[in-house]
């Protein structure tokens, strides 16, 4: 049954709908859930201008230096995972406000820390919290949003996690250049490598008091009973002229139909004890991260100063590339719900690997190893250019689109459970991808490792042409009927 006939909207006759105020109240609602990417990208971002300072805090080594940097990945993973279990239970909203406050409370701690191992259980906490937000807010904000806009809202996730980056990296910058320093002393007797930390209490506060005024995901509200609630919010959100009733309907159709497939209600399936549409979540998650987007911030200091730039100049640099890759983050944006989802992935995968494969040609005729690396001649300017092409075509496309789909390719009685396996895949995937880059620079030189991410870029083109439904403009109580393989394909992408 194609989408149309499902659809209130077809069923009322087909005719366009005319743009609606009711929209911006999904737009608002989006933005608001959205300040989740915001922290998520923040905290990612903002030990970078803390790490030297600490190690000579606290006096450790670059191993244990690692570890206090990389451990947040791990409870990013089991934030992920917890939140996916807690959001059916408790709702998304809760499930925010229960993000909001753990990253407030780190913040607070991370800033007064007294030892490298107190810091590093602090780091977790904030990790749980950050995880628990990337998991809500892509489904809050699939599920508020119109089909015909899901996409664009669904990447708003994207573009807040840019800009908590950018926001991270500036404030760094500011409170060690008012300071004299990250390790000198900045606000009452603190140094300002705390402050770094403890300003974060300020987005976490107003993800709070939000999470506190936004309503419940209607669809959570008619599952639990509370079919009023839910259709009030519904009627807030949708086009003028859409029939609200029609939509609650169909929402607990979906509802009824899954209480009779209860046995079904779990991720657990045939292919290696997991449904294949979770595998293929799975998969987009890792592909994202196996790529190396995080090695190219990371490496990026040593890119610069090896095609000639001082190492002052390298943190300026670093916020410019930030500043790319928030605006690129609007050609998703502009795209996702006309082009499509698959296209623009493809794109972005044959790009990728293109750009990542000149690279580790280009580091093939490097000199020296780890900071000491350079490149004579051409080559570094030609890795340089290919390094920030690299970050442009994942901020337009695998960025963005990975969390639009995580949020909305699972079937209801599914998605917030697979969501949050998906999502603890991608953070265990960056932390894989963190811990292994410096041995693996340091035992084979760079052109090993980008050559290594560029064939990941590869799989990751034939993985989406294979395996990734296109999912434009389908109503999610819909979604059950998306297949993970070619023959729905042509069907779905008609939509």
């Amino acid at each position: 049954m194609s989408d149309a006939s499902r659809s209130p909207q077809g069923a009322a006759g087909g005719s366009a709908v005319p743009p609606s105020p009711y929209k911006n109240k999904a737009i608002g609602l989006a933005i608001a859930a959205a300040v989740g990417g915001f922290l998520f990208g923040f905290d990612s971002s903002v030990i970078n201008g803390a790490v030297n300072a600490i190690e000579d805090e606290f006096e450790i080594n670059p191993a244990v230096t690692g570890l206090v940097v990389a451990i947040a990945l791990l409870g990013c993973a089991f934030g992920a995972w917890l939140g996916g279990k807690l959001a059916d239970r408790w709702g998304r909203t809760r499930v925010m406000f229960l993000g909001a406050v753990l990253f407030f409370v780190s913040s607070i701690l991370s800033g007064i820390a007294w030892s490298a191992w107190d810091l590093v259980l602090w780091r977790v906490m904030a990790g749980i919290g950050i995880g628990i937000a990337s998991v809500i807010a892509p489904a809050y904000i699939a599920e508020i949003a119109p089909a015909a806009m899901r996409g664009r809202l669904g990447s708003l996730q994207q573009l807040a996690i840019t800009l908590g980056i950018f926001a991270a990296l500036l404030s760094d910058q500011l409170l060690a250049t008012s300071a004299g320093g990250a390790a000198e002393d900045l606000w009452l007797g603190l140094e300002a490598w705390r402050w770094m930390f403890i300003v974060a209490v300020i987005p976490a506060a107003v993800y709070g008091i939000l999470a506190l005024q936004i309503p419940e995901s209607p669809r959570f509200l008619i599952a639990t009973g509370r079919r009023e609630e839910g259709k009030a919010v519904l009627a807030t959100t949708l086009p003028e002229g859409d029939d609200v009733e029609a939509h609650v309907v169909m929402i607990e159709h979906t509802i009824a139909t899954d209480k009779k497939l209860e046995s079904q209600a779990s991720l657990k399936g045939p292919r290696f004890g997991l449904l294949p549409v979770v595998w293929v979540g799975i998969l987009l998650s890792v592909f994202q991260q196996f790529v190396g987007i995080n090695v190219i911030f990371y490496y990026s200091t040593t890119l610069w100063q090896a095609v000639g730039f001082e190492e002052s100049q390298s943190f300026m640099i670093s916020t410019i590339t930030s500043i790319t890759n928030v605006l690129v983050t609007f050609i998703a944006i502009a795209l996702i719900d006309k082009v499509g989802r698959r296209p623009l992935l493809l794109t972005g995968s044959f790009g990728m690997a293109v750009t990542l494969g000149i690279m580790a040609l280009a580091f093939t005729q490097s000199t020296g190893t780890g900071d000491e690396l350079t490149l004579d001649g051409s080559w570094g300017v030609i890795a340089l250019i290919s390094a920030n092409l690299f970050v442009v075509f994942f901020g337009a496309t695998w960025g963005p689109l990975v969390w639009v789909l995580l949020g909305e390719m699972f079937p209801n009685r599914i998605r917030a459970a697979a969501l949050g396996v998906a999502a603890a895949a991608q953070w265990i995937a960056n932390f894989l991808i963190t811990v292994s880059f410096p041995p693996l620079l340091d035992t084979f030189g760079a052109s090993i490792p980008y050559l290594m991410y560029a064939i990941f870029a590869t799989l990751s083109f034939f993985f989406t042409l294979w395996k990734v439904p296109e999912t434009k403009g389908i109503e999610l109580e819909d979604m059950e009927g998306v297949k993970v393989d070619r023959t729905r394909r042509g069907a779905s992408s008609a939509t």
